[in-house]
């Protein structure tokens, strides 16, 4: 299956572990370096061209903190002059004035901060650094003030559920142009906040009450590793914007050492760009394939009239159970039911 069956979208792609934080939820693990391994600045460029040789996704640059590279700019300026879309995920903290016009003059067309409570005491004990949240409110209004588009992510865990309705006026105040919700896949440092998810039963009430709000048509709203979201938004009578779960179908992750997997959170070597280059990856890879047979899913998901703009999320089915192909655990609909 190549690329005229499913183009590729997006790509995540991880240029650095090092991070001056140390985030509870952290899908990496990330920390202060060094990291041995890094992709050079040339073989950045290189990947750049391999994705442009085939496709032209929109590029998300994260990390760890990706403006802890030094060359993070010639690198924006690089993929940008190119033509492809990029947008960058940081943590805010070092994101002051000259750097918000650095990202800008690159090139850079979008910029996500997290939130992820309602306020700082909230905020700072899920990211594990006191004076964070203070500074990813001063990095929201440092973008504002730069007119540079920038959109806040909240992962979801029992920590903070409570908080969703004061986080998202919190967000719309502070000017973002869109709010991705995150249901949390505990990989990673995540592992210690297992047993902070989301029953099967709250997480369908989080994903209705969430429904509600994006009703409100406010602003952009996109729902994250809860691909039974859009069974929700299909009942409610609209065609859902997103094919569910994205893994190795439309989406693809590429870490800070060229390790390609379906997405962040499903930890399975599918493959290394610095070998086999992105096309060949995207085309050649056993794991993007298995995902993209839809009829080698297993569990309810195999049956379900749903699997199309749902598909479960299989980073959580992987964690859950170790095979990435078997049936979301946090999924409470049953066929026949009202959802």
């Amino acid at each position: 299956m190549g690329e005229r069956t499913h183009p590729l979208r997006m790509v995540a792609w991880e240029l650095t572990r090092n991070c001056n934080l140390s985030c509870i939820h952290c899908r990496a693990s990330a920390a202060s370096g060094p990291h041995e391994g890094e992709l050079s600045t040339e073989e950045c460029k290189a990947v750049i061209d391999d994705i442009l040789s085939f496709s032209e996704p929109t590029v998300i640059l994260t990390g760890g903190e990706p403006l802890m590279r030094p060359d993070i700019f010639e690198i924006i300026e690089y993929g940008n002059n190119r033509g492809l879309r990029m947008v960058i995920a940081v943590n805010g903290t070092l994101l002051d004035g000259t750097a918000a016009q650095r990202l800008k003059a690159s090139g850079i067309k979008r910029v996500s901060l997290s939130i992820d409570g309602k306020d700082a005491g909230r905020h700072d004990s899920f990211r594990g650094v006191n004076g964070s949240f203070d500074a990813v409110i001063e990095a929201a209004r440092t973008l504002e003030q730069t007119s540079l588009p920038f959109q806040i992510n909240t992962t979801v865990t029992t920590l903070n559920v409570n908080d969703l309705d004061e986080t998202y006026a919190l967000v719309k105040s502070l000017g973002a142009v869109a709010w991705h919700v995150f249901l949390l896949v505990p990989v990673g440092r995540g592992t210690g906040l297992k047993g902070k998810e989301l029953s099967a039963e709250a997480y369908e009430d989080v994903l209705h009450r969430l429904r509600a709000i994006e009703r409100r048509d406010e602003l952009e709203m996109k729902v994250t590793c809860a691909p039974h979201y859009y069974r929700i938004v299909k009942d409610d009578g609209e065609v859902p914007k997103s094919g569910g779960c994205l893994a190795g179908k439309s989406f693809m992750f590429i870490s800070h050492r060229g390790v390609a997997q379906p997405c962040g959170y499903l930890e399975i070597d599918s493959g290394n760009v610095r070998k086999d280059g992105v096309r060949g990856v995207w085309e050649g890879s056993e794991v993007f394939r298995r995902l993209r047979d839809l009829a080698s899913y297993r569990g309810k998901c195999a049956s379900c009239r749903y699997i199309r703009i749902c598909g479960g999320c299989r980073a959580r089915a992987h964690e859950e159970t170790g095979d990435y192909l078997q049936e979301e655990p946090l999924c409470s609909y049953r066929e026949g039911s009202s959802g």
